[in-house]
């Protein structure tokens, strides 16, 4: 590209090698090595989990790395904290400004930029003009005055990169930075990243746009099950080979199949909306016996779908219905009494209670089931578990054993008992493997694929694209609040293209 021929572009600023980062037994960064240089607008791309955000905390001292090696301007760094990487010239602006919003402009960057202790005389008059300078070296029409609560989200990005500058930031690390921005202001920010480039800073660029990610970006590195492989120039990429990158080989057939045809529609969606949720114009159908598989990035709409299902986020809007009868849902008991099962995301703050023993943790949805005229039996209970525990392989020593004794593997099976006791006609599951080891994975797929030969409807969110594919019959893509595509075969870079989207960028 244009700038590639400047001098200071050869400098590196930030060399990472063979960086490495665990959490418990998961592998969030497997050996990632990855270079920016002056000058030089270096695009970080990858699929949710594929280590994007981790590599970030490690580049800003908010996660101490397990191996590797870091070096800023040819100097080995070790020990890095927040505080010392903006030392060095280290600068994040994140989707959420990390801004005092009761303070004005000025003093946010004011703050930032000069160290006050509790006898310093606060120079209001250096503060404005510093401000005013930086917010002009942007373009960024925003008064030095203006309490930040009252800025747009766009203008409080541009005081974060403002206060970037002012510290004199020679790296700048922005992730996802026109989420939520309009086309006009997204045109804005590209020239302020342009201006960075030419003054010779060095700008790590996230986006699942790949339509940004040509218009700006002068090398891209795809990150994959964490660990980086390949940088490329942009120049050379088209847009199928960089989804090849992000995706992978082929789904292996790993996964059980389906054994018999889907029978009648269970759940039947017509233009459903939810203000709240951002959800606009969903039209989908789930039928008996079918697993149908709803993908999209972070931020699609994915969970708050399963959420206006559940009544948790009652719809505005459209209509559904169960078994050819029209239902309207206002919360999860009428919902529970449709035949609607909700395994949510997080099962350590909403399907475990890790305290109370897995027979509680199971029945506890379904008491009217086991316990008649309200009078609760110990026995009964056990029993009704132990069928659960037997039936789905749970692994544990007692029904009495606490919930938070057991595996992540074993909690996600107890999540899925609890809903299958209320004898639901369509179970939703929300990232129904996240967090859990290979083995476990396999187990709760084979579960899923059994529940579905059983006649149940499954609707299955998740992120883990090989997953998504290789378990659902059909497969729905999300972007932005609405339901963009639905596969009868779905492959992975047609599922990681709708989820991209496409379209002109302000250039």
């Amino acid at each position: 590209m244009e700038n590639m021929g400047r001098a200071f572009v050869l400098k590196t600023l930030l060399k990472l090698t063979e960086i490495r980062k665990s959490f418990g037994a998961v592998k969030a960064l497997k050996g990632v090595s990855f270079e920016l240089r002056a000058g030089e607008v270096h695009a970080l791309l990858g699929e949710n989990g594929a280590g994007k955000s981790t590599l970030i905390k490690v580049m800003t001292g908010a996660h101490r790395p397990d191996g590797g090696i870091m070096e800023l301007g040819g100097e080995e760094v070790s020990g890095l904290t927040p505080v010392r990487a903006q030392e060095l010239g280290i600068a994040c602006i994140y989707q959420q400004p990390a801004l005092f919003p009761d303070l004005s402009v000025m003093e946010n960057i004011g703050l930032r930029l000069e160290k006050v202790g509790i006898f310093h005389r606060v120079k209001w008059a250096m503060w404005r003009r510093k401000a005013e300078e930086l917010l002009g070296q942007i373009g960024a029409e925003i008064s030095p005055e203006a309490e930040v609560r009252s800025l747009s989200m766009p203008e409080q990005q541009l005081v974060e990169i403002a206060c970037a500058l002012g510290s004199g930031a020679r790296i700048v690390i922005m992730d996802e930075p026109t989420a939520s921005l309009t086309q006009k202001e997204q045109h804005l920010l590209f020239q302020v990243v342009r201006n960075l480039r030419a003054k010779g800073v060095g700008v790590v660029y996230i986006s699942h746009r790949l339509e940004e990610i040509f218009a700006l970006a002068d090398r891209v590195t795809v990150l994959r099950d964490g660990e980086s492989v390949g940088t490329n120039a942009v120049d050379g990429l088209n847009e199928a080979q960089m989804i090849r990158l992000m995706v992978g080989r082929d789904v292996e057939t790993i996964y059980p199949t389906a054994e018999e045809e889907p029978g009648e529609v269970v759940l039947e969606v017509k233009n459903l909306a939810c203000a709240e949720s951002g959800l606009e114009g969903m039209s989908f159908q789930v039928r008996a016996g079918e697993v149908f598989g709803l993908a999209g990035l972070v931020g699609a709409g994915r969970t708050e779908l399963a959420r206006v299902l559940f009544g948790i986020t009652p719809a505005d809007g459209g209509s559904f219905s169960l078994n050819g009868k029209t239902v309207e849902i206002r919360s999860p008991r009428e919902a529970i009494s449709h035949g609607i099962a909700y395994v949510p995301e997080d099962r350590r703050r909403h399907g475990v209670v890790l305290e109370m023993a897995v027979a509680e943790n199971i029945t506890m949805a379904s008491h009217r089931r086991w316990f008649k005229a309200g009078i609760l039996r110990g026995g009964v209970e056990t029993e009704a578990a132990q069928s659960f525990v037997e039936a789905l392989g749970i692994k544990l020593s007692s029904p009495a054993a606490p919930g938070g004794s057991l595996s992540g593997g074993n909690q996600q099976k107890v999540s899925v008992a609890r809903w299958l006791a209320t004898q639901p006609k369509l179970l939703i599951l929300d990232e129904p493997t996240q967090g859990v080891d290979v083995g476990a994975k396999g187990e709760i797929h084979r579960l899923v694929r059994e529940l579905a030969k059983e006649g149940l409807a499954v609707l299955m969110i998740s992120s883990d694209l090989p997953e998504i594919i290789g378990m659902s019959d059909r497969v729905g893509v999300m972007r932005e609040g609405r339901l963009v595509e639905i596969f009868d075969n779905a492959h992975a870079e047609q599922v990681m293209a709708a989820a991209l989207g496409s379209g002109e960028v302000a250039r």
